[in-house]
């Protein structure tokens, strides 16, 4: 197996650097290692991670988040948010001195084991083809909010083809793409914010005839932790039963005689609002300066994520009192907490405006799909875990077969969305929630390997480092078990515990079929970790 997935990584590399010298006089921005096309600038990168965090989950999620934690939601995205700097930090540590396609997966295999490559590279594609299957089949409900005659099969096809079709023009035009679908969603909750501060510097009363202001976040109804750190309240038996069944026993039943609440209960929300930030990694390799790019992108998108999830939510509360958030309309209607900001300010027009950012973030959330699985396929064949045909660029620099690829299999989950909704909603969407988990703690122990593969000495030298790089690996690990428990607490994310270790189980078999007897820990990933393997020597000795 060894030998085999040499000589294919060694014949798709001396096909890529074929591809790439054909262009070499026309295009000096092509990488010669793996010709891809380094043309993400500073601004997309920033961008990009930026507008991956900031989606659906911020503008509906986060209902759910309010009514577990009230304003001690402030926290959990706090808490949250440093714990996703820290994973950024571990992987931009190695981004950094080592961009690569496929990032996590391409060090995993190549500091950790060929196993982990794999088991991480068909982990995260796994999650964004599932992520990317809901996103599509929910478009068609945005386009339908104006064109209710139009079926929402069309809309996902045409949107699926045009965002394909901007993929294979390029990464300049996947980067535009994001950068402007990221204006759009930041666009949108500061206007909101300047609306709720505006109520409240004019003390406009709320439908509930009180006065907003940032008061009310400790005065409300129980305060800023009106259900502590974690709280549980015993249900009447009826109300179990219709948790559980009719004759709920052992641990599920247990588990569903109680409702758990609480900061700690909204930080299972929080985390996986806050997906889709590790594409800085991805991004690395085809970006024009990765050395400064990714540090700045890592320190700075953090903070702005924080900026945003904690003053959104801050000035809705103070308008909006947390108890009201999530309550029908006087059509029976649960909206949006933007849309109420917007009605309590008299802005008819809000639920438009809503609907056009959340098409804009799904379209996004796809766009970022595909680009990242076609990167990670790509990645994935370099390393002999996917076929030798999915390493192959074109002279755009563009994994045209790794692109088309990872369409065509979103297009059959959203078909199987729509025959089996049911289904595909509970047990699929279940595993890309915990396929998040796996990837975060898959950077989080690549790193440590990462660090004892370079040495004491070497790590000395690494511009950009990640803090209290000997116990900040376990913090992050510990707090992905954390996660794990609070997730049998919430029945909505209960699915996903039990199906999980289910799916990682099919991921380590998979990969003990792929690398039945593995190969040395410490051998390259590919033969371009090797220089004396680049292909340009390759090809100037031949």
């Amino acid at each position: 197996m060894k030998d085999t997935a040499d000589t294919e990584s060694a014949d798709t590399e001396r096909s890529t650097e074929a591809k790439g010298m054909d262009a070499g006089n026309a295009h000096n921005d092509i990488d010669p290692e793996n010709g891809l096309r380094k043309n993400l600038k500073n601004r997309h990168i920033q961008l990009i991670a930026l507008g991956g965090a900031i989606g659906t989950g911020l503008f509906y999620g986060s209902t759910e988040s309010i009514k577990l934690a009230g304003p001690s939601i402030l926290l959990a995205y706090l808490i949250g948010g440093l714990v996703i700097f820290l994973i950024l930090r571990a992987l931009g540590e190695m981004s950094t001195n080592d961009p690569r396609a496929g990032a996590f997966s391409y060090y995993a295999a190549r500091y950790w084991h060929p196993r982990a490559g794999f088991i991480s590279g068909w982990n995260y594609w796994a999650n964004y083809i599932l992520v990317s299957m809901v996103e599509l089949s929910v478009v068609g409900t945005f386009v339908q909010y104006w064109f209710p005659q139009i079926p929402a099969w069309v809309s996902s096809a045409v949107f699926m083809v045009v965002i394909t079709a901007a993929n294979l023009l390029g990464v300049r035009a996947f980067g535009e793409f994001e950068f402007w679908f990221a204006i759009i969603k930041i666009a949108a909750v500061i206007a909101m914010v300047i609306v709720g501060l505006t109520l409240i510097f004019l003390a406009v009363p709320n439908s509930s005839g009180i006065i907003p202001g940032f008061s009310n976040l400790f005065t409300q109804q129980g305060g800023f932790f009106p259900h502590g750190f974690l709280s549980a309240q015993a249900l009447h038996p009826a109300d179990a039963a219709q948790a559980s069944g009719p004759s709920p026993s052992g641990l599920i039943g247990f588990l569903d005689s109680f409702q758990f609440s609480g900061m700690l209960m909204a930080l299972v929300v929080v985390m996986f609002s806050f997906g889709g930030t590790e594409l800085i990694g991805i991004a690395a390799a085809e970006a024009d300066d990765p050395g400064k790019s990714i540090p700045k992108a890592t320190n700075e998108v953090v903070w702005r994520i924080l900026a945003f999830y904690i003053a959104a939510p801050a000035v809705i509360m103070a308008v909006v009192p947390w108890q009201e958030i999530g309550r029908p309309d006087a059509r029976g209607v649960v909206v949006s907490p933007f849309v109420q900001i917007f009605n309590t300010a008299g802005f008819s027009i809000a639920a438009d405006i809503l609907n056009f950012v959340c098409l804009t973030a799904v379209i996004s959330v796809y766009n970022s799909g595909l680009y990242s699985n076609s990167r990670m396929l790509y990645s994935l064949s370099r390393q002999g875990n996917a076929p030798k045909y999915l390493g192959h660029v074109n002279k755009r620099g563009v994994p045209v077969a790794s692109v088309l690829t990872s369409a065509a299999i979103t297009a059959i989950a959203v078909v199987v969305v729509f025959l089996w909704p049911d289904f595909a909603f509970t047990y699929l969407l279940a595993i890309a929630t915990f396929a998040a988990i796996i990837n975060w703690s898959m950077i989080a122990v690549t790193q440590m390997k990462f660090r004892r593969y370079i040495g004491a000495r070497e790590a000395r030298k690494l511009t950009f480092k990640l803090p209290l790089a000997r116990i900040t690996p376990w913090i992050i690990i510990s707090f992905m078990v954390l996660l794990y428990v609070l997730m049998w607490l919430n029945p909505s994310y209960r699915v996903a515990a039990i199906i999980g270790p289910v799916w990682a189980a099919v991921l380590f078999i998979a990969s003990l079929i792929t690398h039945p007897k593995g190969r040395d820990p410490a051998g390259p990933a590919d033969r371009c970790a090797d220089p004396a393997h680049s292909p340009q020597r390759e090809t100037e000795a031949s």
